[in-house]
């Protein structure tokens, strides 16, 4: 018998992937030292999940202003770039495909995370929702609005960034554009009030990405970077869908086949919206005829239904979290329908060996 779909392999640009399963980037909050440096605990966790046909990395911050959580490995310094040596090492040695994923959370932060100073966002507006310090989950503030000076300061944080990933060995990057984080921040009405070029239609609100893929020229070939949306994110950190977000994604991913990017990655909604109007509540279905190149999709999919929506041809590659958290060997585990470990979430953002590189394998 042939292999499902699922386990077959796959040409991603210049990697050929052992499967079409992709370990969904997951914060873990396991750099609880001075400088926030991915550690050998770092890479024994993401060795131990290498069968994985591509691995995205946690968000990993691409400056100090780009914080919004604690204990999150970064991308700016020398030394975080000679911790996720370490990271790329360990994976590669396991035949492990890795990308790093680079992140900017604007205004889902906190002035504790940045010695009292607020936080940027595209909009002085709190999207009142919470920040992880190290007072465990708190309410949020509103952020200073980003300058013109600040935005191209930021879009040379993600160029610094991507070189930095290939410097530490990564097989590449994707950009964090989903969640509510500070790229989709400028992308919806509700938290860019800008009326600037970079505020108002949907080709100025969409323009910091293509500004920061257009200053990866050069750093790194785009057949090495990844996108990530989030399409129908409603009533959840702080996003709100209008009659404009659709067109917007509609109009950003039809631009990205101009750039022969490796893979857009798409997130289904979070929350439950057949009642809200303006949402796409099949996020992949509806994006698939946009997009020309491959399509990876994220959010509560199973060895059934990630099958499924490979076989129906509107994704490539599936993304899985939690199911990759609680079980390293989750790709052997789906071929011979093994039953799952149970993922313990009392530690999924603590600083411990503990639900983090403990979890058994079939074979333990």
């Amino acid at each position: 018998m042939s292999k499902s779909i699922l386990f077959q392999p796959y040409t991603l640009g210049s990697s050929t992937l052992k499967n079409r399963m992709v370990m969904a980037p997951m914060t873990r909050s396991r750099s609880n030292n001075e400088g926030n440096v991915p550690t050998t605990l770092t890479a024994e966790y993401y060795a131990q999940r290498a069968t994985a046909g591509l691995i995205v990395s946690e968000g990993t911050f691409v400056s100090t202003k780009a914080v919004g959580f604690i204990n999150v490995p970064g991308i700016y310094s020398g030394a975080q770039t000679e911790g996720w040596k370490l990271v790329t090492k360990a994976v590669h040695e396991k035949g492990g495909t890795i990308f790093a994923q680079l992140w900017h959370t604007g205004r889902l932060s906190h002035p504790d995370l940045h010695n009292g100073e607020l936080p940027h966002a595209p909009s002085s507006l709190n999207p009142f929702a919470k920040a992880y310090t190290n007072d465990g989950f708190v309410d949020t503030v509103v952020p200073k609005e980003m300058t013109i000076e600040d935005i191209k300061q930021t879009v040379l944080d993600f160029k610094n960034g991507a070189k930095n990933a290939i410097a530490a060995g990564f097989d590449g990057v994707e950009l964090h554009a989903a969640n509510g984080y500070l790229l989709q921040q400028f992308f919806n009405g509700y938290s860019n009030h800008r009326s600037d070029e970079y505020g108002g239609s949907i080709e100025n609100k969409s323009r910091i990405l293509f500004d920061i893929l257009d200053a990866l020229e050069g750093v790194i070939d785009y057949a090495k970077v990844g996108v990530r949306l989030n399409p129908s994110l409603h009533n959840a950190q702080g996003m709100m869908l209008d009659e404009e977000t659709i067109p917007t994604y509609e109009y950003i991913i039809n631009k990205l086949n101009d750039y022969g990017l490796a893979y857009i990655h798409l997130t289904e909604p979070f929350t439950d919206v057949t009642e809200v109007p303006f949402a796409v509540t099949e996020v992949a279905k509806h994006f698939r005829p946009f997009y020309k190149g491959t399509l990876i999709i994220n959010k509560g999919f199973n060895k059934e239904t990630g099958i499924k929506v490979i076989e129906d041809g509107y994704a490539d590659l599936v993304a899985y979290g939690v199911p990759f958290i609680a079980n390293p060997d989750l790709v052997a585990r789906y071929e011979t329908d093994a039953p799952l470990n149970t993922p313990d979430q009392t530690t999924f953002y603590t600083d411990t060996v503990k639900g983090y590189t403990d979890y058994p394998a079939m074979a333990e």
